[in-house]
């Protein structure tokens, strides 16, 4: 195989804005402690994580010939991404984020978010690695049941292994039902507490869990936040707390999450130390403004692990 992983999905930049004032200063003017434009999107954070972890990481996504697909492309030919798979259109997508004092967020995003590629139509492209990330479930281009079906059918077909990321949908509403033919292919799901949420109908994240099992996933990961994660297979349940970290940004910790999930599992790790790696990488991300600033390699983690123990 040429790679250990492909993450297929959105790339974009983040206009990252913290510490915003609504009360304006003049009649068109307000205030914020700070901005910064980052490289993001749900398959470049994977990326971009995934490599420093130490995988061969290939990244199929879509990205505009203009300033701000080279701040993209730039960030993951630094990281060690390769990145011959990408798709250049006309324009790549901008979303502005708001980042509040304990590290969540708001965005917006705009109808650039709805243009996206057709991996679905060169599966040749996805199909020469051990794993693939779908980045992210129930959005572009992953908001078409069709477009799911044909990826995750030719992965498995390659002998993949599939882990899905979810998204709230935006654009295009999807649910569960929309899909089904999909899940029972997905080994792996994370969605976070409130995605899982809205997606089940469910309030527990065990009950959460049960849902997506029941539609034929193999392993189902809730991610809550400050209140750790929650695993839930056909063999039991595993829940572990939060790492001790000083949240300042969100932004990516989930894609981070799966980054680190993916590598340990590929590395030959149990199932609880993948979750547990997992569960540092996610907590790592959050101490520094941006989704690929603060993870630098995996013996960062390791002793993050170690003195959490």
């Amino acid at each position: 195989m040429k790679y250990d992983l492909i993450c297929i999905g959105m790339a974009l930049v983040d206009s990252i804005i913290r510490g915003f004032n609504p009360e304006p200063v003049s009649a068109s003017g307000y205030v914020a402690e700070s901005g910064s434009l980052n490289a993001g999107g749900e398959a470049v954070n994977e990326a971009i994580a995934a490599a420093k972890l130490g995988l061969k990481t290939g990244i199929l996504c879509a990205l505009g010939n203009d300033p701000a697909g080279e701040i993209v492309l730039d960030e993951l030919r630094k990281n060690g991404v390769d990145t011959e798979l990408i798709v250049r259109t006309n324009a790549t997508p901008v979303t502005t984020m708001f980042v509040r004092a304990d590290g969540s967020r708001k965005s917006i995003t705009n109808q650039a978010h709805r243009f996206n590629f057709h991996p679905e139509k060169e599966p040749e492209l996805f199909t020469d690695a051990r794993a693939l990330i779908l980045g992210s479930l129930f959005r572009a281009p992953f908001d078409d049941p069709s477009i799911i079906y044909t990826v995750v059918s030719r992965a498995k077909e390659a002998g993949q292994l599939v882990l899905a990321d979810t998204k709230l949908p935006n654009f295009r509403v999807l649910g569960l039902e929309d899909i089904r033919d999909s899940l029972k292919l997905i080994d792996i799901i994370t969605p976070n507490e409130d995605e899982a949420r809205h997606f089940t109908g469910k309030d527990e994240p065990e009950e959460m869990a049960d849902v997506l099992l029941g539609y034929g996933v193999k392993h189902v990961i809730i991610k809550l936040g400050s209140k750790g994660c929650l695993l839930k297979n056909s063999t039991g349940t595993l829940r572990l707390p939060a790492c001790n970290v000083q949240a300042v940004d969100a932004t990516g910790a989930g894609d981070n999450f799966a980054a680190g999930f993916m590598s340990e599992i590929l590395r030959g790790a149990a199932v609880e130390d993948a979750l547990k790696f997992a569960n540092a990488c996610g907590a790592i991300c959050t101490t520094a403004t941006g989704a690929g600033t603060a993870l630098k390699n995996r013996e960062q983690v390791l002793l993050l692990m170690k003195n959490e123990e």
